[in-house]
């Protein structure tokens, strides 16, 4: 199994592909950290047929770990697939409210966030590091949404996907002050005496920014699984080498 489906319905097809050590670079998804690039392209175009649509079809941004948002529309279908260089520039949250475009966010430790909305064609997809969160991306994204495409919040359903856990999530001083100062973290982050580190959680962080927006907390799923413990998982804090998983999502 190299892949979870989240969901797969008439409307709707998200998940994310996982770590396999029977496939090329253990079925990393990763132009920017990868061996050879033309296994990522192998790699990506098993997941594309796994779930019935062409490479084509995707659309891959430059992540920098900003609060940058984009909206995706059918002639930015294949950027980023083939070689990084054309992908979207910059940005680390997708979304789009036409049918047949897979959006990705490529994640080792980050929190990915899926999402869309039940009365509209809405769907996306936002890649979450502790940078991300502490600049408040899926904040500011879903306050555009709101704000910018009219779009009712209380219709829009969030997966927050597998990343680092608390319990292996330990920073120093300085990360622990960024979280602080957002005002609302201090119920997702505790101190470790015998190591004087911090732990954060930043998968309820990410929730909590959600909630702010004004999705309800009975539409966001958290996926409790570890990336540094799982097997499956790709972990950058494990292995600095890491490759990463890519979720996806896309209306039919």
């Amino acid at each position: 199994m190299t892949t979870t489906i989240y969901k797969n319905d008439a409307k709707l097809l998200m998940g994310i592909s996982l770590q396999d050590d029977t496939q090329l670079e253990q079925n990393n998804m990763a132009l920017h950290v990868c061996e050879n690039p033309e296994n990522i392209i192998k790699n990506r175009e098993a997941l594309a047929a796994t779930i019935g649509h062409s490479l084509q079809d995707f659309v891959c941004a430059n992540q920098t770990h900003s609060a940058t948002y984009y909206k995706v529309t059918a002639e930015d279908k294949g950027r980023g697939t083939l070689r990084a260089e054309d992908a979207i520039p910059e940005t680390d949250a997708l979304y789009t409210f036409e049918p047949n475009i897979v959006l990705s966010s490529f994640t080792a430790d980050c929190v990915p966030v899926l999402f869309y909305a039940t009365d509209s064609t809405l769907v996306g997809a936002i890649h979450s590091g502790w940078q991300g969160t502490v600049k408040e991306i899926s904040l500011k994204t879903f306050t555009h949404l709101r704000e910018a495409e009219n779009v009712d919040l209380q219709n829009v359903h969030v997966h927050i996907g597998t990343a680092l856990s608390q319990e292996k999530f330990e920073v120093d001083a300085d990360v622990y002050t960024k979280f602080k100062a957002l005002g609302y973290a201090d119920d997702f982050m505790y101190f470790k005496d015998a190591t004087k580190k911090y732990h954060i959680d930043n998968q309820l962080t990410v929730k909590k920014q959600c909630e702010l927006a004004g999705i309800p907390a009975s539409n966001i799923t958290i996926e409790d699984v570890c990336t540094f413990k799982s097997a499956q998982g790709f972990s950058y804090r494990q292995d600095k080498k890491a490759g990463r998983h890519l979720s996806f999502i896309v209306r039919k």
